[in-house]
């Protein structure tokens, strides 16, 4: 099937690449036309494990194209997938005016009926309103646009992996035809036919994902309601660490022992910094927000984004209490991006972190393997290093904000040796604070003091 993908931001590059993999003739545009360049060069603009390979296995076999024309990759195409961003407006709702805009553009630019996919993570009933917006400006009474939602369950570091092995592909849609054209896009993925770029050889042997057909706005709703339950597990399991601190018990083997009960699962019970990236904060306050439009009072999803936010002010008393004084002070800051395995810096705590430690007066070295790049954009005036030791070099304390398993491999007798004080503030529980204690630091976690 011919498919065009309409958005080259994380999402739209996953999506197209593991659909051309797949065996389908994809066409990606966006209107940033430097993208498109680089894509057309190439140069992947974005980290994302496995993608680089992808993307250019599909570009040798002919099955992926880029244009900055959207009106030639809405003419090429029998289905369109709108993965374009849909980022918070101050009030928290979501701006949907990219997906209008597409929308707009789709109906000027079709010269044939087409299945139009929201992909981008919307609130309920957009589909209805796109629908609308299809009619209202196409020209040609005789086009049919079959709206259908597909939210995407990718996690920014897995996405392939998560593209090729779902546990779910969710479709809404109000024409069982769309329902049917959507199972035959997903058939090699759901039928496992394509090469795995994740598995050498053989897949492991695992239930294959199932294929759920939902009315439209259910489907816009489990997008949300998922991710909001997931955010919601990472701030309960903050609070009880909160609880851990106040009363001498272990965060880690409360909830190790919590995850073990099926219902519960262990995934999300992390207790640390709290969640960033662009997918929980936005789809927490987009979801709160849904919810009041329609007379809602989601109060449980108030809590945990207030919960979340108090995570950086819990690290920061945390850095105070060690430190005294925090002007002066050359502090080592161990990762950028929001989560591991990614360059995204969107929503990250670090960020916070960094704007308050520079606010105080800090020397502040960072390292990260991936988001130096875009945090050099915005804190220019911290000084960055490529290797963690040269970041730990005459370190008054080490803060560590993101799980890279660089992090956890360091050497600490090595760094301990050339920081000017042995402390590290650990936003992320990732080392044992008997063993640190024993390697002569002082050591500070969540839930574990």
């Amino acid at each position: 099937m011919r498919i065009s993908v309409i958005g080259c931001g994380y999402v739209g590059l996953v999506t197209g690449a593991c659909l051309a993999e797949a065996g389908h003739e994809v066409v990606c545009t966006d209107i940033n036309s430097a993208r498109i360049a680089q894509l057309n060069a190439g140069e992947v603009p974005i980290y994302e494990e496995h993608l680089g390979e992808i993307l250019e296995s599909a570009h040798k076999a002919k099955k992926i194209s880029y244009t900055a024309n959207i009106g030639d990759a809405i003419r090429a195409s029998d289905a369109i997938f709108i993965c374009v961003g849909t980022p918070p407006k101050e009030s928290g709702e979501a701006d949907l005016s990219a997906i209008d805009s597409v929308a707009r553009q789709i109906a000027a630019e079709a010269q044939s009926s087409k299945l139009v996919v929201e992909k981008s993570t919307v609130p309920a009933r957009t589909g209805l309103e796109l629908s609308r917006a299809l009619a209202a400006y196409t020209k040609d009474s005789k086009l049919k646009f079959r709206v259908a939602s597909n939210p995407e369950f990718l996690r920014e570091g897995t996405a392939v992996g998560d593209f090729f092995h779902p546990d779910r592909v969710v479709v809404g849609v109000d024409d069982p035809a769309a329902a049917e054209e959507l199972r035959e896009i997903y058939r090699p993925i759901l039928e496992r036919k394509f090469h795995c770029p994740i598995h050498k050889g053989a897949c492991p042997a695992e239930p294959k994902g199932e294929f759920i057909v939902t009315s439209i706005n259910s489907a816009e709703l489990i997008k949300h309601a998922s991710n909001s339950f997931l955010a919601l597990k990472i701030s309960y399991a903050n609070m009880i660490a909160d609880l851990c601190e106040k009363i001498g018990a272990d965060v880690e083997e409360v909830t190790h022992a919590m995850g073990l009960d099926p219902r519960i699962g262990t995934q999300f019970l992390k207790a640390g910094l709290g969640f960033g990236g662009f997918c929980f904060p936005k789809d927490v306050q987009a979801f709160i927000h849904l919810s009041a439009s329609v007379g809602v009072d989601f109060e449980i999803l108030k809590a945990t984004e207030r919960v979340n936010k108090q995570r950086i002010e819990r690290f920061l008393e945390k850095i105070h209490k060690a430190l005294w004084v925090v002007k002066g002070k050359r502090i080592a800051v161990l990762g950028l991006a929001f989560k591991a395995n990614t360059d995204d810096i969107r929503f990250a705590p670090a960020l916070d972190v960094l704007k308050k430690l520079l606010d105080e007066g800090a020397e502040v070295h960072a390292t990260d393997p991936e988001g130096i790049n875009g945090t050099r954009a915005l804190f220019p005036e911290v000084t960055y290093h490529q290797d963690a030791y040269e970041t730990l070099q005459n370190a008054d304390a080490a803060l560590v904000c993101t799980e890279w398993d660089v992090f956890k491999k360091i050497d600490w007798t090595r760094a301990g040796a050339t920081m000017a004080r042995k402390l590290v503030i650990d936003g992320r529980n990732l080392y044992s604070p008997k063993h640190m204690k024993e390697l002569g630091f002082e050591y500070h976690s969540f839930g574990r003091e």
